[in-house]
């Protein structure tokens, strides 16, 4: 069980959200660099072609809060592992990660290193 369902910004939110609605538990936006009003974490990771930044709220997530993430797509695994990250930096326990979709050729998951991570459709 989590304490808490993160998601990703921003297609992760859909799925994220309605999921913390129906366990009845809290939704913990993670979002990209700029868009949250208060003091933040944030952490820079590569992309197959690019770089990019994700950012969390430091009081989103107490220490020792179980976490579950929620993304759209694991494609190259750099967003997860950031995502990740982030929630270790912050205190909580990352107990697991579903996405909808896996492209399973470009080997996400290795690179996103969460041991319980689900996924709904691969391709």
């Amino acid at each position: 069980m989590c304490d808490i369902v993160a998601g990703i910004e921003s297609r992760g939110f859909i799925f994220a959200a309605p999921i913390a609605s129906r366990l009845r538990l809290p939704f913990v936006p993670i979002r990209k660099p700029g868009k949250l009003p208060s003091d933040k974490l944030s952490v820079a990771y590569e992309l197959e072609y690019g770089s990019g930044q994700l950012e969390i709220h430091k009081d989103a997530i107490a220490k020792g809060q179980k976490v579950f993430l929620v993304d759209d797509i694991l494609a190259t695994g750099g967003t997860l592992a950031a995502a990740a990250s982030l929630v270790k930096s912050s205190g909580g326990d990352l107990v697991g990660a579903g996405v909808v979709i896996e492209l399973t050729e470009l080997n996400g998951r290795n690179m996103a290193g969460i041991d319980d991570l689900y996924s709904m459709i691969k391709y």
